[in-house]
């Protein structure tokens, strides 16, 4: 279970995409026009192996559109690629887990699952053929050349009423080991964390989950990602070019946290 793609919703498209373009340093990103099916239009740009989207509704009553009315502009989706979905789907089904939508291709097979019976966001696992490939990039996309190829999205953030429970429920519905506290250990067991955050591991990745903030009213729901570059200092200068808030590590876009790290060399 690795992370292949994160998905934004956004009410401006044009502005939204820009705006990812100039602070990643992005090439030009796809257009799906399958997305259609769904009433809405998109733009996907390759990050290193793995995908940056961002949606918006071009139709009225949508699942996008919904979202948007109820928290704006924010993080909508993850999609996670396996090696077999045949065998997800049996443990799906086994753990009464619901699918949304499904589809499959000679390149690819998917599935959305219920996000009421993963918990806080729409999370689609993936099957490409080969693993390499990633039919929703495009049919021309490559690895970004030189050290851009070697980029990461680490991990997500999510926030949840019972973070512990929902890091449980993620470690089961998607065969991981079991969640740890974030502030550690004791004893070989997990810690009680004083501030309630959970982890779950992922291949190459994480799933983070936190209380929700009580100072703000809001869903559960993506609160951020964390990903690593190639200069976090060229991009942290771009962000504040644009008037983006740049805060410890961290620059606010599109109403998500983006935690950004140096690329390991």
């Amino acid at each position: 279970m690795r992370i292949r793609q994160i998905v934004f919703a956004a009410h401006n498209l044009p502005q939204s995409r820009e705006a990812l373009a100039a602070l990643f340093a992005l090439p030009l990103p796809f257009r799906d026009p399958g997305v259609a099916e769904f009433g809405i239009d998109n733009a996907v740009f390759t990050f290193g192996d793995q995908f940056i989207e961002v949606i918006s509704p071009i139709q009225a009553d949508t699942a996008c559109g919904r979202h948007l009315a109820r928290q704006g502009d924010g993080g909508y989706m993850l999609l996670l690629q396996t090696d077999n979905l045949t065998r997800e789907r049996a443990h799906f089904a086994a753990l009464g887990v619901r699918h949304i939508w499904s589809t499959a291709f000679d390149d690819i097979s998917a599935m959305h699952l219920h996000p009421k019976d993963v918990g806080a966001a729409i999370v689609s696992v993936d099957e490409p053929r080969p693993a390499t490939a990633w039919r929703w990039g495009g049919p021309h996309w490559q690895v970004q050349a030189g050290r851009a190829g070697s980029q990461r999205v680490r991990g997500v953030t999510l926030q949840a009423r019972q973070p512990q429970a929902m890091a449980q429920r993620w470690a089961q519905v998607f065969s991981r080991p079991p969640p740890t506290a974030l502030d550690g250990t004791v004893d070989g067991a997990i810690a009680e964390p004083a501030d309630g955050g959970w982890r779950v591991q992922l291949t190459e990745g994480f799933a983070d989950f936190w209380p929700l903030d009580p100072s703000r009213e809001g869903p559960e729901g993506i609160m951020g990602f964390t990903l690593a570059v190639v200069d976090p200092p060229a991009l942290f200068s771009r962000a504040r070019d644009a008037g983006l808030p740049v805060q410890g590590g961290c620059v606010l876009l599109l109403g998500v946290q983006l935690r950004i790290e140096a690329l390991l060399s």
